[in-house]
């Protein structure tokens, strides 16, 4: 059995002093420590998503700009198309009607000189015609 006397009184007093002075040099060391660990690692985690959350605000303000720049670069090409075609037919339509006058002068030109030229032949007949007359009657009419 267990005696209770002087040397457990001073063993249990040992004791006491012992977890006193491990607490004031060790233990409240060790926990300020782990503290002062968990409050960095705390606020490296609040920052690391405070990070985030501006990585993820400014990636959505990047495809915003980039849907907004890819929209008015459609609507830039299709004015850009639409205005091209505009011209397009500006230009076909001027082109139709310088042909048409080209043509028009042409056969114009065509016409004059194919009535010049039957005027040419009929006074060249009328004189052959003569010609052959007189050679064929011998005299001069």
């Amino acid at each position: 059995m267990i005696e209770l006397n002087l040397s457990f009184v001073i063993q249990l007093i040992n004791f006491g002093i012992l977890v006193l002075v491990l607490n004031v040099f060790l233990y409240k060391p060790i926990r300020k420590v782990l503290a002062d660990r968990k409050q960095v690692i705390d606020s490296a985690r609040e920052k690391a998503v405070s990070v985030d959350v501006e990585v993820q605000s400014k990636m959505a303000q990047y495809e915003a700009r980039l849907h907004a720049a890819k929209a008015e670069a459609g609507t830039r090409r299709a004015d850009a198309l639409k205005q091209a075609q505009a011209e397009e037919t500006a230009v076909l339509e001027k082109a139709r009607a310088q042909a048409t006058e080209s043509l028009l002068t042409i056969r114009q030109k065509v016409a004059k000189e194919a009535g010049d030229a039957r005027e040419l032949l009929k006074k060249q007949a009328e004189v052959l015609s003569g010609d052959i007359c007189e050679k064929i009657l011998g005299r001069n009419l």
